[in-house]
């Protein structure tokens, strides 16, 4: 986490004075993540072989995550669909789905609407794809015909960086101070 930075001194017009009463007892802490795209490698939780998602924020409380995606090299990840909207924000490089003629580029966002399957491919002249996603509910993994092969929520992406982080040393609570 980052150290406070001092403050200017705040005008003596009412607008520029802090909310003075307290917030709530319930509400959990605000998160900060200084460095979105860690500068440690093993921050990036690995899901298939060059395809890596590093957590930013993991609402155990609400059935969403925020994550970076990552992929090295050309592939198809996954054929998923989800029951609840998703948001994307290409930060590097590029990448489409097989049932789109769409290609999400660098500083392009992407809504994807509930209901919708797709298969999300890297294209072999991409080095590397980074991209913000925030994933409200479920994947739904599919085979081509729509059969269920597997799912990932919240609480399945917890246990995956649990399981990664008590593996390479950061320890299995480095991810709590992302769950919210």
């Amino acid at each position: 986490m980052t150290q406070p930075q001092p403050r200017p001194a705040a005008p003596i017009d009412e607008k520029w004075q802090p909310y003075r009463k307290p917030q709530p007892a319930e509400a959990r802490p605000e998160l900060v993540v200084p460095n979105a795209i860690p500068t440690d490698e093993r921050v990036w939780v690995p899901l298939e072989e060059n395809v890596w998602f590093r957590p930013l924020l993991l609402s155990a409380s609400s059935g969403y995550w925020m994550n970076l995606l990552k992929v090295r090299k050309a592939g198809v990840l996954s054929r998923h669909r989800h029951p609840l909207p998703v948001h994307g924000y290409v930060i590097k490089g590029s990448w489409r789905y097989l049932e789109h003629d769409w290609i999400a580029t660098e500083g392009g966002y992407v809504y994807e609407a509930p209901g919708e399957t797709h298969t999300l491919v890297v294209d072999p002249h991409v080095e590397e794809m980074i991209t913000l996603f925030q994933v409200n509910g479920a994947m739904i993994y599919v085979d081509p015909d729509g059969n269920v092969t597997g799912f990932d929520d919240v609480f399945t992406r917890i246990d995956k960086c649990r399981a990664h982080y008590a593996g390479n040393g950061l320890g299995a609570d480095y991810i709590d101070q992302f769950i919210r």
